[in-house]
């Protein structure tokens, strides 16, 4: 077999009993994997009947079998390739006859089961607050990847009540598949599982068949399906596993690490052959992966090595802010770009979903198309279409499409023919559609609907209130929020998914802030102007030929690509790693984040740089943190190490300037005046300020002159919060305050310069 190193020419040709191919990042596992079956067709003259592959997803199994194709032709076709469900899906149709089922059953997707278990919420009385739809889904997706049927929860879980009542749902959400002749995606390996232990001819055929079976990707398996490859394989047991427990990083998803760190354990006659040459990545890159990852103890000892040259180092670079950081990433990869290099051969990582919004942002200010990889763009997101059709109610009442995106967002009881209704009754009287909720007591056929409406329309009002009354964005935002019941619906759903979007949401509220700080006279329409001129950016292809677009996507995301130039952004203590992992008490936490940011190192080929932020605004304040561990455990001798803070001064926040003072001009582009990049802390850009309801709303001082204060005058300022004036120093017709702050102690602040009104 050309073209294979040794230790890829051994695992290929080592076919009997149990064998663990350890294959390190860009070691050629794919390669090695069809080299191997096409080994045991040519060579070892094995039926590809009795050849099983299984991979995990549909495009690496189509991958494979075209590249198997190739190598064998004839017969190549009988090889048994696909992931774990489309193989269940098979046997299932063939046998579920055998457990009570028919094999014209329906594959229930997730809108489907979300139905299912709003139906069964309502028929057990369960308020949908309290168990809501997502989290019931998941926890029983949770139980049936653990093999358990309803009534193991139910024992698992005695002493819950909470946990009762899923077993009721989950329960009662079985027997409704089952009438409806449907399964869900994790019935496919739990009934087949099922269908093997109760039929155990039926096992003894498909042991007979798979005499040799490969399972690609094992660090991501779960117990389901360690169990089904473990009973597959029991009768001739030639069981090859590839995978690399440095790069498991899906426990979130059900991935358990010690199905391959215990193959050993399970296979006490298994061989392992260590795949460690890389093909992908310059040395400099490799050895301080290797740096990295060596300081976790949950680990088979290996490391990376290539004939590759050693390349440039990795380059850190700690900036003042995020957008001081989001400005150093733009602009490295404008060198780049200006020195031939495509777009497409870049990507920028990040931890959490939250962070592109500044990277978005500033790509779009300079022009640089990009592309958000397994995602959406910051600003179509639902969530924060969500909350910014809040917004835009508020500045313009009229605005029908807002509306009608939020009357029922959260669930209020307002459906879809209620608004119709509504809608028709608006036009037919040339009212708009926020009109006619006002007058809904003049509405015909409302009469059940008027106390719900009402009080949307009375929350709404509220809203708008406030701001008339010079409440600042920021804090309307989080009523909106607290008062809609939109935090308290995402966080009673306790689904990653959901914790993801009330981190995006966090983000936005960043966002607001950040333009309360930099815009002279902040108001409604001025926000929701720079969001929408940074939402309305899709990049077109011109003639027919695609864009070259920087990819951007999370460090999750990225697991499987490769980039000749990778950005890790967001390199700080509890962002990566993330808070969580550092308070929890299970030690693995802290060490599957590591094996994520050795994911993300490896994702280079020719050059890779990290960088963090001093400060970076989270949930609207602004914290402080070390750089990350993981920098700090890359040597030297492969790292330089660069600080741009840009005059960044802890102790002088009121005003954050993004560039070097000679940097700091008004660049008004698309993007709009107030530009966090870019705005000098002097400059007097003023946008208009017509919110939607006739006159500016006030924002606190925002005035063009400073407000006076007094020791003893009670404030409350954007970001520190509320507080107490403890001196005033006259100051060249200015005056610097000295400020006792609830939160975060003593400030210094000029009058002219701070965002703060007394109270």
């Amino acid at each position: 077999m050309p073209g294979l190193n040794d230790k890829q020419l051994e695992a290929c040709c080592t076919t009997d009993g149990p064998l663990l191919i350890l294959a390190g990042a860009g070691s050629g596992k794919t390669r090695v994997i069809t080299h191997r079956i096409a080994y045991l067709i040519d060579e070892m003259s094995v039926n590809p009947y009795n050849i099983l592959a299984i991979t995990f997803t549909n495009k690496a199994a189509a991958e494979m079998r075209e590249r198997v194709d190739n190598l064998v032709g004839f017969g190549a076709e009988s090889v048994w390739v696909s992931t774990f469900h489309s193989m269940c899906v098979r046997i299932l149709r063939k046998h579920i006859d055998k457990i009570g089922g028919t094999s014209s059953f329906t594959i229930y997707d997730a809108s489907e089961q979300k139905t299912v278990v709003k139906e069964v919420l309502k028929y057990l009385q369960l308020d949908p607050k309290l168990y809501p739809e997502r989290a019931m889904l998941s926890a029983i997706s949770k139980a049936k990847e653990g093999y358990m049927t309803p009534d193991d929860y139910e024992k698992e879980h005695a002493a819950s009540f909470r946990d009762q009542k899923i077993a009721e749902v989950y329960r009662e959400y079985q027997k409704r598949l089952q009438s409806n002749n449907a399964l869900d995606f994790d019935d496919l390996i739990f009934k087949t599982i099922f269908l093997f232990e109760t039929n155990p001819d039926v096992l003894a055929e498909y042991q007979t068949r798979f005499r040799y079976i490969m399972v690609d990707e094992y660090q991501d398996t779960n117990h389901t399906q360690f169990i089904l490859v473990k009973m597959l394989a029991a009768k001739y047991r030639n069981l090859c596993v590839v995978g690399d427990d440095d790069q498991s990083i899906y426990k979130f998803r059900g991935a358990n690490i010690y199905n391959i760190l215990n193959f050993e354990e399970e296979y006490p006659d298994a061989k392992v052959v260590k795949l460690e040459q890389n093909y992908r990545s310059k040395a400099n890159i490799l050895n301080s992966a290797n740096a990295v990852i060596a300081n976790n103890e949950g680990r088979k000892d290996k490391r990376l090595w290539t004939e590759q040259e050693d390349g440039e180092k990795v380059t850190f670079t700690r900036y003042g802010t995020e957008y001081e950081e989001a400005n150093g990433v733009a602009s490295r990869i404008k060198t780049l770009k200006n020195q031939g290099v495509s777009l497409d051969d870049i990507a920028i990582l990040y931890r959490t979903n939250a962070q592109s919004r500044v990277l978005e942002e500033k790509l779009l200010y300079e022009n640089l198309p990009y592309k958000i990889y397994g995602g959406q763009n910051f600003y179509g997101r639902k969530e924060i279409m969500d909350l910014v059709s809040y917004l835009k109610v508020l500045a313009n009442p009229i605005d029908d499409q807002a509306i009608k995106r939020i009357i029922n967002v959260p669930k209020r009881g307002i459906g879809a023919t209620t608004v119709d209704k509504l809608d028709m009754y608006a036009q037919s009287n040339e009212y708009n559609l926020y009109d006619a909720l006002l007058d809904i007591e003049e509405v015909p056929g409302m009469t059940r609907n008027v106390e719900k409406i009402r009080k949307f329309t009375d929350m709404m009002e509220g809203f708008k209130a406030r701001l008339v009354h010079g409440e600042f964005i920021s804090e309307v935002f989080d009523a909106i929020m607290d008062e809609s019941g939109y935090r308290e619906a995402l966080t009673a759903e306790a689904t990653d998914e959901a914790r993801t979007r009330l981190d995006n949401l966090e983000e936005l509220k960043n966002k607001i802030v950040t333009y309360e700080e930099s815009a002279e006279v902040p108001t409604l329409t001025g926000l929701l102007e720079d969001i929408a001129l940074v939402a309305d950016t899709e990049e077109e292809d011109e003639d027919g030929v695609p864009t070259a677009k920087v990819t951007l996507m999370t460090l999750h995301s990225a697991k499987g690509l490769e980039f000749p130039y990778v950005f890790m952004t967001g390199m700080e203590e509890r962002l990566f790693p993330s808070g969580m992992s550092l308070d929890s008490d299970d030690p693995d936490a802290l060490e599957e984040e590591r094996r994520l940011c050795y994911v993300g190192i490896t994702r280079a080929m020719e050059k890779l740089y990290m960088t963090a932020a001093g400060q970076r605004m989270v949930h609207g304040s602004t914290n402080f943190e070390e750089v990350s561990r993981f920098v700090k455990e890359i040597p030297k001798h492969y790292l330089e190490y660069e600080e741009k803070a840009f005059g960044y001064a802890p102790a002088n926040m009121d005003r954050i300037p993004s560039k070097k003072p000679a940097e700091q001009v008004i660049q008004l582009k698309a993007y709009g005046k107030n530009n966090p990049y870019t705005r000098s802390a002097t400059s007097n850009a003023n946008p208009s300020a017509n919110p939607g309801f006739g006159k500016a709303f006030p924002m606190g001082n925002a005035a063009s002159a400073p407000a006076s204060y007094e020791v003893g005058d009670k404030v409350r300022h954007i970001k520190f919060g509320n507080g107490e004036v403890i001196d005033v120093i006259p100051s060249g017709g200015d005056q610097e305050i000295v400020v006792n702050f609830d939160r975060v102690g003593e400030k210094h602040l000029f009058a002219s310069l701070v965002k703060m009104k007394k109270l």
